[in-house]
């Protein structure tokens, strides 16, 4: 009982860390692109410029995962990428030029992915004590949490102060309030992979072959949908939502995506990647409600989404924990995000061209890619049926 309890509070101490660090560039990442404007950037450049820091982001992550694994460094490359991720935030509020402006910001989505990898390996240890699930869901809901108070300190900044330097200067609170709590944690709790006993044999000659069938039905439903900008494009361009009732709904769907981790990570620990499936089949008539042509049922739509990345954000890595030896568990995270977020970014590239061809046949799309990952998921349940119980597959 003492461990799991060392454990829980290790889990909600690592998550304030990312509520901190959410708040701190999500809060920035709601005014860079009205900022990078003002710095005289064409709608051209911002979408280079963002599209590029999420290339970074996500490319990052397959080495970093794997130089985790063999340095066993775990909090020395966490920290290093924190302080990345939010230490350049506040320094936008300095920066005169659009130039300097971007390489802050791909500096910010380098760091953001120099922590990932090893984080979830850290956190997968830690949740093993009181549910995958759990464990993976109660972070994202701490996460979301951050993802939501930074853009409305930034608004309220903004309304009250005016200036984007100021909404920039804000989030210096948070950054520093995350990063010493960083640096805390790891006097606190030195090794967190003796939280978890090893359940999985270790494959020396690479991860287990359930696990790429596992990021091949994780790729087509995020390849199946979409980024949030196609949504807004939509409801503004349809005038479902002002510029003024947009944030709003997201703001909904984020806060739906935090009580959702929660409730899914709760019910994956006792029924396991089943559901997933479940999470699947409801989340896949996001499309068909989101691009109709109805308020209330775009606003239905967006909810359906937030219940969707909610079930995605904590069950998808809590899976994987399941799956993969804890010695292999930072490189097998590195390769999921970087699978995810590829597949991701093709899809949502491939709906944007649907879009303005047929917004028929993007709704097609999304639901048709997201229903193909669930044979190959009932697959990787029938598989990991030899996996030991606690594993929660």
């Amino acid at each position: 009982m003492g461990q799991k309890s060392t454990a829980f509070r290790f889990i909600i101490l690592l998550g304030f860390v990312s509520l901190c660090a959410d708040a701190t560039y999500e809060g920035a990442r709601s005014i860079t692109g009205a900022y990078l404007e003002t710095l005289g950037a064409s709608g051209t450049l911002v979408g280079l410029i963002a599209g590029f820091g999420e290339l970074v982001g996500y490319g990052l992550r397959l080495g970093v995962g794997y130089l985790s694994d063999r340095s066993r460094q775990y909090w020395t490359i966490t920290t290093l990428g924190y302080f990345l991720n939010t230490a350049v935030v506040p320094l936008l509020a300095l920066a005169d030029r659009w130039e300097i402006a971007a390489g802050l910001m791909i500096a910010e989505r380098t760091g953001k992915a120099i922590r990932t990898p090893p984080r979830d390996a850290l956190l997968s240890h830690g949740a093993s004590q009181v549910g995958r699930g759990l464990g993976f869901g109660l972070h994202e809901a701490m996460d979301q949490t951050g993802a939501v108070a930074g853009p409305l300190a930034v608004a309220a900044v903004l309304y009250w102060q005016g200036g984007y330097h100021n909404g920039f200067l804000v989030l210096i609170v948070p950054a520093i309030l995350g990063l010493i709590m960083l640096l805390i944690l790891p006097l606190i709790y030195p090794n967190p992979q003796d939280f978890e006993e090893e359940e999985i044999a270790s494959q020396e000659e690479g991860l287990p072959p359930v696990f790429w069938i596992y990021l091949g039905a994780v790729a087509v439903v995020a390849a199946g949908y979409a980024d949030f900008p196609l949504v807004a494009y939509h409801l503004q361009k349809q005038a479902l939502a002002s510029g003024l009732t947009i944030p709003v709904i997201y703001a909904l769907a984020m806060g739906v995506d935090a009580v959702a981790a929660l409730i899914f990570g709760y019910l994956f620990d006792r029924k396991g990647i089943f559901i997933l499936i479940v999470a699947v089949l409801i989340s896949c008539g996001f499309a068909p409600l989101t691009f109709s042509h109805q308020t209330n049922l775009a606003i239905l739509g967006m909810i359906l989404w937030g219940v969707g990345m909610g079930a995605q954000e904590s069950i998808l890595k809590a899976a994987i924990a399941g799956i993969v030896p804890k010695n292999q568990r930072a490189s097998a995270y590195g390769i999921f995000s970087a699978g995810y977020g590829l597949a991701w970014f093709l899809g949502s590239t491939l709906m944007g061209i649907l879009y303005d061809w047929s917004i028929t046949l993007l709704i097609i799309f999304s639901v048709v890619s997201q229903l193909l990952a669930v044979p190959f998921l009932l697959w990787v349940k029938f598989q990991t049926h030899q996996v030991p119980k606690s594993t929660n597959i």
